[in-house]
């Protein structure tokens, strides 16, 4: 038997290779498939089976392009309706893989149709879980994804506690916990950064595992505190419940194409799309085409594009460090964003050769930002999230969150000078380019975040002052 965890770290996602006598299971893969196809061509094996543990909403699945690439059967749990073929899993159903077995355990709470996938050993041990979005290392999921009708939030903590109590919790200690992410991921509140534990630990260390809890104090702790899911999370739900959704390979054709700087900027001025720059932060800020927005490809790239481009099929142009277009292209898609027209050949220099215009954002040091606090003549935006800024921020600055920019927009004056931070400088970036790029030309940001903040000998509070531009 041969377990491969498949983790990207820029979506704090974790797929599974599991192999056993030349069979193949692989678990909630990434929309793009040819490595599992390539690592079962190495191995001489096939791949039988395609497991997903729910309808992801923070990624876009390859599960139809795997199951066109190798005749596997996609299995969902008890439930799931899609408009492709699958086999709908019963409760307790095993399937047979080599000389081991896959069991379902029907574990609704973050979905309705969320699943737990058990693995039984060759000697009939149970050996180990994959638990989607029901369980993660330090967490569970969040319950609020699947509301409708008249299913609440609370409704679906409360159908969680009953999964974990009554599916999970009930196996033996030594059962391995392999969750679908680990912490970065919006799917969770709390998660480690460990990406796998034994179910024993997890009974001592989880807190929402307490042998104690009861379910009313499950349902206000697993909920209290919970932001608004990413806007993008309920159309890649949609589309991976598609059969037209197209594999990463049709969107590489389209997208990764070098463009000259004409046609480049007659796609962003005439064809409305949208110039996405993808470089270090310094480097962007240092010199960009007029109104493009950074989102660095160093960093959680594809989760702030979700969040912040709030059309899947919005055509984006981008920038990028050379030989990293693909990469661009590639992790895009993983969110749904298949409109991608090309890049600019040549980068920026290209751009300043034919002589066109170039943008720039001022980025001061922490020290110079002392300067201007201590002269009093600094108004301060803090773009991280309110978690972040209740624990520790500068007494007067003002928490203006980058996940919720859109929603502060009328509250930011395009008259007054701001200093923009965020933990170490890539949120506020983000942030400086969309207002940049809405005309707010008075925006200085604030080079390597509250970390050089707090080196340079700023002072800093933990005291809760107002978290709105009132």
């Amino acid at each position: 038997m041969k377990i491969d965890q498949i983790y990207t770290g820029c979506l704090a996602q974790g797929a599974y290779y599991i192999e056993s006598k030349g069979e193949v299971a692989i678990i909630d893969p990434l929309r793009e498939t040819q490595p599992y196809v390539s690592m079962a061509e190495k191995n001489k094996a096939t791949i039988k089976y395609i497991f997903e543990t729910h309808f992801h909403a923070d990624f876009v699945s390859g599960h139809v392009d795997l199951a066109r690439k190798t005749g596997a059967t996609i299995v969902y749990g008890p439930g799931a309706k899609t408009e492709f073929d699958i086999h709908q899993a019963t409760d307790g159903e095993i399937f047979e893989l080599g000389d081991v077995k896959i069991k379902v355990l029907h574990t609704p709470g973050h979905t309705l149709e969320s699943s737990t996938f058990l693995l039984i050993d060759e000697t009939g041990k149970e050996h180990a879980i994959f638990s989607g979005d029901t369980l993660f290392i330090g967490d569970v999921g969040r319950p609020d994804l699947a509301q409708k009708g008249d299913i609440t939030q609370d409704d679906l903590a409360g159908m969680l506690y009953d999964s974990l109590r009554n599916k999970v919790m009930t196996l033996p200690d030594e059962v391995i916990v392999y969750p679908a992410h680990g912490a970065g991921s919006a799917c969770g509140k709390n998660m480690s950064k460990e990406t796998s534990d034994t179910l024993g630990n997890q009974k001592k260390n989880n807190y929402a595992l307490r042998a104690d809890m009861t379910r009313e104090e499950f349902i206000k702790e697993v909920t209290d505190g919970l932001l608004p899911p990413p806007q993008y999370f309920a159309q890649n739900v949609a589309m991976n419940k598609s059969a037209e959704t197209d594999g990463v390979d049709k969107i590489l054709e389209t997208g990764n194409v070098g463009l000259d700087v004409e046609t480049f900027e007659a796609m962003a001025n005439h064809e409305g799309a949208l110039v996405l720059d993808t470089r270090n932060q310094q480097e962007f800020a240092k010199g960009f085409v007029p109104n493009s927005i950074f989102i660095g490809i160093t960093g959680s790239f594809a989760p702030w594009v979700g969040a912040l481009i709030t059309d899947l099929q919005q055509p984006i142009v981008f920038l990028a460090d050379e030989g990293r277009e693909e990469e661009v292209v590639t992790r895009l898609s993983r969110v749904g964003y298949d409109n991608t027209l090309g890049y600019l050949k040549g980068g920026i220099e290209a751009w300043k050769a034919a002589g066109k215009e170039v943008d720039t954002i001022t980025s001061v040091s922490a020290d110079t930002f002392k300067t201007e606090l201590e002269a009093g003549n600094a108004n301060v935006l803090d773009v991280r999230k309110p978690g972040e800024y209740i624990s520790e921020h500068i007494e007067k600055a003002k928490n203006t969150p980058l996940d919720f920019i859109n929603d502060e927009m009328a509250r930011i004056d395009k008259s007054t000078e701001y200093y923009i931070h965020c933990a170490g400088g890539y949120r506020s970036m983000i942030f400086a380019s969309i207002l940049k790029s809405r005309g707010y030309n008075k925006v200085i940001d604030v080079a390597g975040g509250f970390k050089a903040i707090k080196e340079a000998g700023i002072p800093v509070t933990d005291y809760v002052c107002p978290s709105t531009l009132d």
